[in-house]
Parts: structure tokens; sequence; C-alpha cells
């Protein structure tokens, strides 16, 4: 294979590395010595964290949060366009801004489909294992490259503006990261075996809807606590859909699993745990109230979260 998702994985690394030493040498940057540490930690994750020790992984994931939550990732001086230039220049471009956005879906969907199967020199074009991300990633390079060239700016710029973003929304970044984790630690932790016990012990499963009702919003709820529905999911099918579910009440397992990751969904609108939906919007867009996005998706969630649990209790299949 030619590309393959590694060389993003590196190329994201080198660009944490880029802000790291971009903020050493930022003297406007109260904390630049922290804010640089911080990135250069995140910076080896991908660009050496194969190669080491998973507790050493651990460490450095344990270092940054405790940067964090010190306050140590703060903002600093970027370079970027005065208000006069960006006006100048989008009232130059016009409609041609949204050309580099609509790249990354239309490239993204042309490499997932059409050359999935291309090969040159008898070697695979995309990496098919991670077929999609692979797509993903040379959709952004030339979308950045179609930027600069719409812009007229350097790579330096383009940096300039990651390092502003990356420090905007600051620890959230890694946030996802963390989460994605989260399930197996409580999953290997007995949290399922736990949830178990208390929904059997405590509710009455003898009713499929009181089931089903304790299994959507189960979801939800870890969810909301847990920022990721994926994390979520483990603990809740391990607890009460294979067990209760499946087991007791013959539900299909896909319609089990579908819904279920539909009703963590309706979790994720209403948490600040979910830091890439609900947090990042937010700091970009400078919203003066910090759950905006949660507040205006509330109002959906709820209604979508009822609307689960009945499509569940009717689509299961009885045993």
């Amino acid at each position: 294979m030619i590309i393959l998702l590694d060389y993003f994985y590196l190329a994201l690394g080198a660009m944490l590395a880029a802000s790291a030493v971009m903020s050493l040498r930022d003297k406007d940057n109260p904390r630049r010595y922290s804010s640089a540490l911080f990135w250069a930690l995140y910076a080896a994750v991908y660009l050496i964290g194969e190669r080491l020790p998973p507790a050493y992984v651990g460490v450095i994931m344990i270092v940054m949060a405790l940067i964090a939550g010190c306050g140590g990732v703060t903002l600093g001086k970027y370079g970027v366009r005065t208000p006069e230039e960006k006006m100048s220049s989008a009232r130059r471009l016009g409609h041609l801004l949204f050309i580099p956005a609509l790249i990354i879906p239309v490239v993204t969907m042309i490499g997932s489909t059409l050359l999935k199967d291309v090969h040159i020199g008898g070697l695979l074009l995309l990496e098919t294992k991670h077929l999609t991300l692979v797509s993903l990633g040379c959709a952004s390079v030339l979308a950045i490259g179609a930027a600069c060239w719409l812009t007229r700016a350097t790579p330096v710029q383009g940096m300039r503006e990651w390092r502003r973003l990356v420090d905007a929304v600051g620890w959230a970044v890694v946030l996802p990261h963390m989460l994605a984790v989260l399930g197996l630690l409580f999953a290997e932790a007995g949290v399922g075996k736990a949830v178990a016990h208390i929904t059997t012990s405590y509710i009455n499963m003898d009713s499929r809807f009181v089931a089903v009702v304790v299994f959507c919003v189960g979801m939800a709820l870890f969810t909301i606590i847990m920022g990721n529905g994926f994390a979520a999911f483990p603990v809740m099918a391990g607890g009460v859909g294979i067990p209760i579910l499946i087991g007791q009440y013959g539900a299909n397992p896909a319609v089990m699993a579908a819904i279920g990751m539909f009703s963590a969904y309706c979790g994720t609108l209403m948490t600040p745990m979910a830091a890439n939906f609900n947090v990042v919007p937010v700091v970009l867009l400078e919203l003066p109230d910090k759950h905006a996005v949660i507040k205006a998706q509330i109002p959906t969630a709820l209604p979508l979260l009822v609307a689960n649990i009945f499509l569940l209790y009717f689509l299961m299949g009885k045993k």
C-alpha cells in the first residue's frame, strides 16, 4: 500500500511538535513553557507512542492532565491577519471560501468508493483497513493546499492558524482521545457487571418495556458521564443489552446495538464531556454562553430519546 494511515498520524504529531516550538518561542504567552510541554507530550504520543511501553504513555497522559488542570495551557500571540485584511480577503474570494471545506467530504467519498481498489505499480493506492480515515487525511491535505492557493497564504500562516485554533480549544483537543479508551477501562474494571447487578436487584426487569427504558436511558446517561457513546456501549451492553434484552427477551442484536448507540448520541447532545461537539464550537465561535450549544440541542435530544425507546420496544422482536 502506498498511502498509509500511519503517515497522517506522523503528520499530526509533527504539527503538534511545531505548536510546541511556537509556544516555547512566544514571549507573549504567560505560560509558554507549560504550554509547550503540553503540546510536546501530545506530539510524542503520535510520533513515538507505538514504541513506548503502555505505562509510559499513561504517565504522559497523566502529566498532560495535570498541566491542563493547573491552567498551564494558555493563549499567546499568533501573527494573524488584521480584521481589515480578513474582510478584504473575504470580499475578494466570496463563495470560493467554501471550496476547501467542500473538498474534504467530496474527496473522502471518492477515496472510499472509487479509489478503494486502485493499484499503482502493483501496490494499492490507499490502505484498505482504514480506507475512510486515509481518504479523509488525503482530503484534508488537498483542502489545505486549496486554501493556501485561494487565499495566497503560505503554509507558515496555516501553521499559525493551526496553533491559534488548538490553543483556543486547549485541553479539550485531547478529551476525545482519552474518552476513546474509557469504555474498555470501565469494562475491565467490571462496571458492566455492577450495572447488571444493580438493575436486576433494584429494578423489575420482568417488564420488557422497563428493560428497554433502562437500556436506552442508561446509554444516554453513561454517555453524558463519559462523553462518548462508544465508551458507554460496552457498559450498558454487558449489563443490560446482552444478558436481558437479548438473553431474556430475544432481541435482535443488530437492532439493539443500532438503537442503543442512537440513544447514546442523545446523551452526546446534552453533555460538555463531548467536547469536540459541544465545547469546541463554543470556543471557535466565541459564544458568550459556554453551554449555548447544549441548550440548543436538548429540545431535540429528549424527544429523540423517547422515540428510540419506543422504536427499540417495537423493533427488537419477541422471544
